[in-house]
């Protein structure tokens, strides 16, 4: 089965608002294997700055909070600023820090005609450890995919 259709159906298995979840591992090997899929980052851009980011090619990859810095204010521009860098037919894979922001906005953006969109479990630093410390428990940075910064 490919990743996809793995993905659909774990979405239509947990009622997903948006077309279905990848595992970090899965999403890189979507990325790895078709260039025209997306990873739209929606942290802030401060943590992509001071904690990390993807490392994948720049045609791959999109930046559009989904809360803005400072303030954690859900970002009003949010539609607007996802328009200029995917278009509603791409395979679209949302990533945040541990999975939530990610879920809200690859359901707004199913709700406003994107049709391929997909939440990445777990999140770039997954879930806290038993220390309060990330990037221990899940996520793709635990997963051991590429990525650059902290």
């Amino acid at each position: 089965m490919d990743i996809l259709t793995q993905a659909r159906e774990r979405g239509q298995e947990n009622t997903l608002p948006y077309a279905g979840a990848v595992t970090p591992a899965e999403a890189y090997e979507l990325l790895r294997s078709d260039p025209t899929v997306k990873l739209i980052d929606v942290r802030t851009n401060a943590e992509r700055d001071w904690v990390g980011r993807v490392a994948i090619p720049e045609t791959q990859h999109a930046a559009v909070q989904w809360n803005t810095y400072p303030g954690s204010v859900q970002n009003p521009a949010f539609l607007e600023e996802l328009s200029r860098v995917a278009d509603k037919e791409e395979v679209l894979l949302f990533l945040c820090r541990s999975g939530v922001r990610s879920r809200h906005a690859a359901k707004l953006a199913t709700e406003n005609g994107y049709a391929h969109c997909f939440d990445i479990l777990e999140g770039f630093e997954g879930d806290k450890d038993a220390d309060g410390h990330r990037k221990t428990v899940g996520g793709w940075c635990k997963a051991g995919l590429p990525w650059t910064g902290a």
